[in-house]
């Protein structure tokens, strides 16, 4: 059958490794390699039928890494030329704030609203990034500023009772 050749994205199988039982998982993995290079047109009917047969009844991976070993793994890259202006925008970058916002706002609680402060801060500077940069991640900037405003109302509310009985005491 020749010299064994690298399954495409991974190291060459030394001699001991091409002896490994294969699994379904990998059979699977294998006639997908071969459906796509059978849609590219790199195959033809009998020889893409005739690999997809020796695929399902292979039973090591060397004789799964030679069925597939001169096809690239998956689908090839777009060669039509589309305009990039006809593609969909990547998704926008969440706000690295808002994700500060967040993580402060978690201990709260067990620190007594003092990180509601961190966390109103960040939440508000987040949301203003977003609207100015276009950036994603409003959701978890509020997550933070809603903690973060009731823990600073709770210290609010602690303060005034202090001075409250401050000055009936006096």
């Amino acid at each position: 059958m020749g010299s064994l050749q690298p399954w495409p994205g991974q190291i060459a199988l030394p001699s001991a490794s091409s002896s490994l039982l294969a699994s379904h998982a990998e059979r699977e993995r294998a006639v997908d390699v071969l459906r796509a290079g059978y849609a590219e047109g790199r195959l033809g009917q009998p020889e893409f039928d005739d690999r997809v047969a020796r695929a399902y009844t292979a039973r090591t991976l060397g004789e799964l890494c030679l069925l597939v070993a001169d096809l690239p793994q998956g689908p090839a890259p777009r060669t039509d030329g589309v305009p990039q202006t006809f593609l969909p925008p990547p998704p926008p970058k969440t706000a690295e704030k808002a994700v500060g916002a967040l993580i402060c706002r978690l201990p709260c609680l067990p620190t007594a609203g003092l990180t509601g402060i961190p966390a109103v801060v960040l939440g508000h500077a987040a949301r203003a990034e977003i609207r100015r940069r276009g950036e994603a991640g409003d959701g978890p900037a509020l997550t933070g500023l809603v903690p973060g405003w009731l823990s600073a109302a709770g210290w609010a509310r602690v303060l005034v009772l202090f001075l409250a009985v401050a000055l009936v005491s006096v």
